[in-house]
């Protein structure tokens, strides 16, 4: 199984709810995933398999308020609660849309989320999940084996950003002793990591060269 990230363009609705108690709730909601259109990233999620995915992840995350997201992609696809900015409250199907609601939480990283929006800020969110890819064409199809693990709230990456993400989402996951754990890699990864600001751009030519020439 790979890590699959997909970033969305279409913005969030940022608001205030009441709650039972009379406070105030920081609320986000729009769309949070889409299948069958071609994504920026050339994969297709076909209806079926992201409904399958999606009744999953509410049945046995949102409707026991254990859906959590972080402010930014990590690594892999396990929830680091030291980054948890959001709960997400609501899933539901608006054609080929997922229409999602989440909840900002008085966490470090939900009280960024707040200033950043407050401050006009337009951020986006990522959904990241765990499954196959197939080939079919100019396109990867996601396999009926695709599992959701959260949605995350993100800023639109960069061009070098993706280029790591697509190197990482290129890792297999294996489960072990119910762990998800990444089998080993090439070199890619570790050198991008390490390298420091200033020699960043000619680290990330090297590498996708040697990414290229391993094809």
């Amino acid at each position: 199984m790979k890590l699959i990230t997909e970033h969305l363009d279409t913005q969030l609705e940022y608001m205030t709810e009441a709650n039972d108690k009379g406070e105030k709730n920081a609320i986000i909601e729009g769309i949070f995933m889409q299948a069958e259109g071609k994504n920026r990233n050339g994969r297709i999620y076909p209806k079926a398999v992201l409904e399958k995915a999606v009744a999953k992840y509410t049945a046995e995350q949102v409707s026991k308020g254990r859906a959590v997201g972080e402010l930014n992609h990590p690594e892999g696809p396990t929830v680091n609660l030291d980054k948890v900015s959001h709960r997400i409250t609501e899933l539901n199907w608006d054609g080929n849309n997922v229409m999602g609601k989440a909840l900002i939480l008085n966490t470090p990283m939900g009280q960024i989320v707040k200033g950043l929006m407050e401050g006009g800020v337009q951020l986006g969110v990522s959904s990241r999940g765990m499954g196959s890819l197939v080939r079919k064409g100019d396109v990867n199809m996601v396999g009926n084996d695709f599992i959701l693990s959260t949605v995350d709230i993100v800023q639109d990456p960069s061009a070098p950003e993706a280029f790591v993400n697509g190197i990482m989402e290129g890792v297999d996951w294996v489960w072990d002793n119910g762990i998800l754990k990444a089998q080993e890699i090439e070199q890619f990864e570790t050198e991008i990591k390490e390298a420091k600001s200033a020699d960043m751009s000619n680290v990330q030519m090297k590498v996708f060269k040697d990414f290229l020439s391993k094809l």
